[in-house]
């Protein structure tokens, strides 16, 4: 593996980028195009998935679509592998932040039992529903071309558990989980399909922040950090990569392949703390 991203090569790919109207899936989307890849850019917003597609040179379709809705996300992926002519590539990025229940929760704790169940669930929704709808839904086609990639974005570990960030941290935990779960799914039952990990590598320079927040801006993580990872994950190049993480902040475009694994990549769902966990536990089998 020592193709470079300046080389890659997507013509021929269909992608799906859920989230495609701002922030990290707008940067994904357009970064997919312009390597030649056709992206469906999914969004809840049709304004904000038009505006994408008009900075996407012509290889952006904007959609819009609920991913909560099993009916809507089984009629979009059906139209798209119709009208584009198949599919390779889910990317789940859509989401639900903090900011969306509380906008000043980095300054203003948003206690767990102060959370309404309402705003909960819509975000375990979006976060966690719309990923497993969108995966289970793409699955069958893909496998049965014994292709494709499944990329879930999901957040550090430190944000996952960390007091103040309910749901959010718990939704993108959850997703964590199901990432290494679907990635062996796809391996027991023999199929070249891989499910891995995308994630910034620290907090971001998106919607998600509001600009009222206490962070430096200039030391955010751009969303241009998650394209050559991106990118990468949507090629040949990542055959037989399966059940990994990727921070897109170590990630080198100008690296090989083979070290930016090393430097960017680990296992999804920390295998390491959950073996650590079990030692000494009796055996079932």
């Amino acid at each position: 593996m020592e193709t470079k991203m300046a080389s890659r090569d997507l013509s021929g790919k269909i992608c799906i980028v859920t989230g495609a109207g701002s922030g990290l899936g707008k940067a994904m989307a357009i970064g997919l195009s312009a390597a030649g890849a056709k992206v469906a850019g999914i969004d809840i917003n049709p304004d904000a998935a038009t505006a994408t597609a008009a900075e996407g040179g012509g290889n952006i379709t904007p959609i819009q679509c609920d991913i909560t809705s099993q009916d809507a996300v089984e009629a979009a992926i059906s139209s798209i592998i119709k009208d584009m002519g198949g599919l390779n590539v889910l990317i789940n990025c859509a989401g639900l932040g903090m900011s969306w229940i509380r906008r000043d929760y980095l300054t203003n704790r948003l206690n767990f039992w102060d959370t309404e169940p309402a705003k909960w669930q819509a975000v375990m929704d979006v976060n966690v529903r719309g990923a497993f709808l969108m995966g289970r839904t793409v699955a069958p086609y893909l496998m049965a071309q014994n292709q494709g990639r499944i990329v879930n974005v999901t957040t550090s570990l430190n944000t996952m558990i960390r007091g103040g960030n309910m749901p959010y941290g718990q939704s993108k935990a959850s997703l964590e989980a199901a990432t290494a779960s679907w990635a062996e799914d796809f391996d027991v039952a023999g199929s070249a399909v891989t499910a891995n990990v995308l994630v910034p590598g620290g907090a971001a320079d998106t919607p998600m922040v509001p600009h009222e927040s206490p962070y430096n801006r200039e030391k955010l993580v751009k969303p241009e950090a998650m394209v050559a990872p991106a990118i990468f994950l949507a090629s040949d190049d990542s055959e037989g990569v399966n059940s990994m993480r990727f921070l897109g902040r170590l990630w080198d475009p100008e690296a090989s392949d083979q070290d930016n694994l090393k430097a960017s990549g680990s296992p999804a769902a920390w295998p390491e703390l959950a073996a650590a966990a079990g030692a000494g536990q009796p055996k079932t089998s």
